[in-house]
């Protein structure tokens, strides 16, 4: 029981390893934004959001509308 528990336990070392450098080579085929890509995307973003606020914040203002005039409350 100690010597399979000692065994596991030597066994990680070599298992982390070989796990840290397989997660090394997979980050190298990512690709990476350029800075001007990230701004770019980071721009679409905030614009997309805007325009999304702007639509909720409107359809929540007639129906808030809707209701007030259909319940008869000022």
């Amino acid at each position: 029981m100690a010597n399979d528990r000692l065994q596991q336990v030597r066994d990680i070392v070599p298992q982390s390893r070989q796990f840290l450098t397989e997660v090394v080579s997979e980050l190298r085929k990512v690709h990476w934004p350029t800075r001007q890509e990230t701004v770019a995307a980071t721009i679409v973003v905030i614009v997309v959001v805007l325009i999304v606020s702007l639509w909720l914040g409107l359809v929540d203002a007639a129906v808030s509308f809707v209701f007030r005039q259909f319940l008869g409350v000022q």
